[in-house]
C-alpha cells in the first residue's frame, strides 16, 4: 500500500515538474528571440546612422565647393531701377562726378523742409563741393499740399534766370509763405526780372514737365517725400542710372553710410 502511494506521489511530482520546465524553456527561448531582435534593430540603426553621416559628408563637400566658387566669382552688378534723362537740368557739383543723387521733393512738405535745412547742407559740404557727387533736384508736389505746385513753378521760373538754387533755398527757409504774392516777393528779393518771372509763372509753363517727373517718381515706388534716387552718371553727363531708391531722411549718418559704400565700391582695386 505504501509502495503504491510512493509511486503515485513520485508520478504526480514528475507530471507537475514537466509543465514548469517547459514553461521555463519557452521563456528562455522568447528572451533569446527578443535579444536577437534587439540586436538586429541596433545593427539596423547603426547602419542607418552610417548612411546619414556619409550623406552629411557629401553635403558638406558640395557646400564647400559652392562657397569656393562663389568667392572666386565677382559679384554681379545690381540691376538698375531706372534710367533718368537729366540733360539740361540744374545740378550742384562737379561736371565730372561719376555719381549722382536725385532728390524728389515738395516745397510745402515739412519733412522735406527739415531735410533741406539740416541734412542737405552736410551732403553738399561733404560730397558735392568735394567733387564726388552731383546733386539734382526734381519737383514732386503732393496733392495734399495746395501751394506745392505753384512753389515748384516759381523755382522753375527762377531757373530760367539762373537762380534755381537761390529760390530753392528761399522756399525751404520759410515754408509758411508760399502763396502767389509771397512767391513774387521772393523773386524781387532774389533780383529776378519781374516781367519775365511773372510771364513764366502766369503761363504755368512747367506744369506738364513737373507732372511727368511726378509720374516717374511713382513708377519707381516713391510714395512720399523726400525721396532719393542714387546712381551713376553716364560719360556724356546726360543720364543717371539709378541703382538705389531711398525714402525719407532721418539723419545725415544714413546718407553717409550709403554714399561711402557707393564710392568705396567704385574705387580702383
Amino acid at each position: 500500500m505504501r509502495s503504491c502511494l510512493r509511486v503515485t506521489l513520485i508520478c504526480s511530482l514528475l507530471f507537475t515538474a514537466l509543465p514548469a520546465r517547459s514553461a521555463q524553456r519557452s521563456r528562455k527561448e522568447r528572451r533569446v528571440q527578443e535579444i536577437a531582435a534587439l540586436k538586429r534593430q541596433v545593427q539596423e540603426l547603426q547602419a542607418g546612422q552610417q548612411q546619414i553621416l556619409a550623406e552629411l559628408r557629401e553635403m558638406k563637400k558640395l557646400l564647400a565647393a559652392r562657397m569656393s566658387a562663389a568667392l572666386d566669382t565677382p559679384p554681379a552688378a545690381p540691376s538698375p531701377v531706372a534710367t533718368l534723362n537729366v540733360r539740361g537740368e540744374p545740378f550742384k557739383g562737379a561736371s565730372g562726378a561719376r555719381f549722382a543723387i536725385v532728390e524728389y521733393s515738395d516745397f510745402e512738405c515739412s519733412f522735406c523742409g527739415k531735410y533741406a535745412r539740416e541734412i542737405y547742407p552736410q551732403i553738399i559740404d561733404r560730397y558735392v563741393k568735394t567733387g564726388k557727387i552731383r546733386y539734382y533736384f526734381r519737383d514732386y508736389p503732393l496733392p495734399i499740399h495746395p501751394n506745392a505746385m505753384q512753389a515748384a513753378l516759381a523755382a522753375r521760373c527762377a531757373a530760367e534766370q539762373g537762380k534755381f538754387w537761390e529760390m530753392h533755398d528761399s522756399l525751404f527757409a520759410n515754408q509758411a509763405a508760399l502763396n502767389a504774392n509771397d512767391l513774387m516777393s521772393r523773386a524781387v528779393e532774389l533780383g529776378l526780372d519781374q516781367g519775365r518771372f511773372s510771364e513764366c509763372f502766369a503761363a504755368a509753363r512747367y506744369v506738364e514737365a513737373i507732372r511727368k517727373v511726378s509720374l516717374g517718381a511713382r513708377q519707381m515706388g516713391m510714395n512720399g517725400t523726400p525721396a532719393f534716387a542714387i546712381g551713376s552718371v553716364a560719360a556724356n553727363g546726360e543720364v543717371v542710372t539709378v541703382n538705389q531708391v531711398a525714402m525719407g531722411a532721418d539723419s545725415f549718418e544714413e546718407f553717409q553710410a550709403a554714399l561711402d559704400e557707393l564710392l568705396k565700391s567704385s574705387a580702383p582695386k
